[in-house]
C-alpha cells in the first residue's frame, strides 16, 4: 500500500472538505503522521489534549469509563473521520479516552497551532463550525437511536448505516462488544438480535 501523506488524510476528511488549497497547507506545515499499533491508548480521559486527530487507516474507539470501571462506547472513527476535535476546539481536557481497534494511522494538528490558525483564518474557522454542526447533528441522531428505539431497532440502524453496496455482506466494524455498547446493549443481547436477522432472512 502506498505511504499516505498528511494532505492526502486531510483531503479525505469530511471535516475539512470545504478548505481552500491555501488552508491545507496551512495545516499540513503543522500537522505530523501518528503511527500507533493495534489496542495502543492514544490518551485517556482526563489528559491534556494533543490536538485534533484524523484518522487515514485504522479503526479507534472513543470510550468513556464509569465509576464502576465499566467502559461506554461512545463511537468508533473509521478512516475520514476525527477524534478529540470538541476538546482541542475548546482547549479543555479530553472528556473521553481514544484506543485503537487495528494498526491505526494518523494525521495529528497539535492543539495550540491550531487554535492560533483558528483565530487568524476567519474562513476555516466557518468550516470548523459548520463540520462540528453536522458532528452534534450526528450525536443528538445516536441518542435518538438509543432512547427511541428497543434492541432490534438499533442494531437494524447500525448496520443499515455501516452496510456497502454489496448488500448480500455486512462487515462489523470493529468488536461486537465494542459495537453492543456503542449501542448501550450487551453483548449477549446484541448476538441474539444478529441471530434472529439471520435466522429470519
Amino acid at each position: 500500500m502506498t505511504e499516505r501523506n498528511v494532505i492526502d488524510i486531510l483531503a479525505d476528511c469530511a471535516m475539512f472538505s470545504e478548505v481552500n488549497e491555501a488552508g491545507f497547507q496551512r495545516l499540513g506545515v503543522m500537522s505530523r503522521i501518528c503511527k500507533f499499533p493495534k489496542s495502543y491508548n492514544i490518551f485517556r480521559e482526563g489528559a491534556d489534549c494533543p490536538g485534533i486527530y484524523v484518522l487515514g487507516e485504522g479503526l479507534v474507539r472513543i470510550f468513556r469509563t464509569g465509576p464502576g470501571g465499566k467502559e461506554h462506547v461512545l463511537h468508533m472513527v473509521e478512516p475520514g473521520g476525527t477524534f478529540a476535535e470538541v476538546a482541542a476546539i475548546g482547549g479543555f481536557k479530553c472528556p473521553a479516552s481514544a484506543q485503537t481497534i487495528e494498526p491505526t494511522t494518523c494525521v495529528l494538528l497539535p492543539m495550540a497551532p491550531f487554535r492560533k490558525l483558528l483565530e487568524d483564518d476567519h474562513e476555516l474557522c466557518l468550516c470548523m463550525m459548520s463540520s462540528m454542526s453536522s458532528w452534534v447533528h450526528d450525536l443528538v441522531g445516536l441518542m435518538g437511536n438509543v432512547v427511541l428505539r428497543d434492541a432490534a431497532g438499533r442494531v437494524a440502524s447500525h448496520l443499515l448505516q455501516t452496510s456497502t453496496e454489496d448488500n448480500n455482506t455486512i462487515e462489523l466494524p470493529g468488536l461486537k462488544r465494542h459495537i453492543a455498547s456503542h449501542l448501550d446493549l450487551t453483548s449477549e443481547t446484541f448476538s441474539r438480535v444478529l441471530r434472529r436477522f439471520v435466522q429470519s432472512g
